[in-house]
């Protein structure tokens, strides 16, 4: 073998193996992907049960309810409330009226379990998603709980 050849060879086996490594880390991913939905999607559409997801809306008013570090309440898009449970220290953000998006998963129960709370970062900021998800469903005008279904 020539020296050109050796190293053609060499950048071959080497791009097989990332185009390996990658083909397995898409594989593996592709299980653990979460998407974006809001309470009505999540009423609409058939939602797996244990189906990761990240749920998107308004923390309703007067239903936060906390003991401890056990958390209770509703997630609303203005038409559809979605109950949720979160066991751990919810963000220093988190109030009722508030947009906030939570990752977890639909029970049989029809409970939402979440496995983490994002609350927006400051008076301004609404994750684009939302936004665009309640715009395109004509959800919560000017982004207030005021009712739900």
């Amino acid at each position: 073998m020539t020296r050109k050849q050796k190293r053609l060879a060499i950048i071959g086996g080497l791009s097989a193996v990332v185009l390996t490594a990658v083909v397995f880390i898409a594989i593996a991913m592709r299980g653990t992907a979460s998407f974006f939905v809001v309470p009505s999607e999540i009423k609409s559409q058939n939602i797996a049960v244990d189906q990761a997801v990240r749920l998107g809306g308004i923390v309703k008013s007067d239903s936060w309810e906390q003991d401890g570090t056990s958390h209770n309440f509703l997630v609303t898009d203005c038409q559809v409330d979605i109950a949720v449970h979160f066991s751990g220290i919810v963000p220093d953000l988190f109030r009722e009226g508030q947009e906030v998006i939570v990752e977890g998963a639909m029970t049989n129960e029809g409970l939402f379990e979440a496995t983490n709370v994002l609350a927006k970062h400051d008076e301004n900021y609404v994750p684009k998603e939302m936004v665009d998800k309640f715009e395109e469903q004509g959800l919560c005008p000017g982004h207030t709980d005021q009712a739900s279904g």
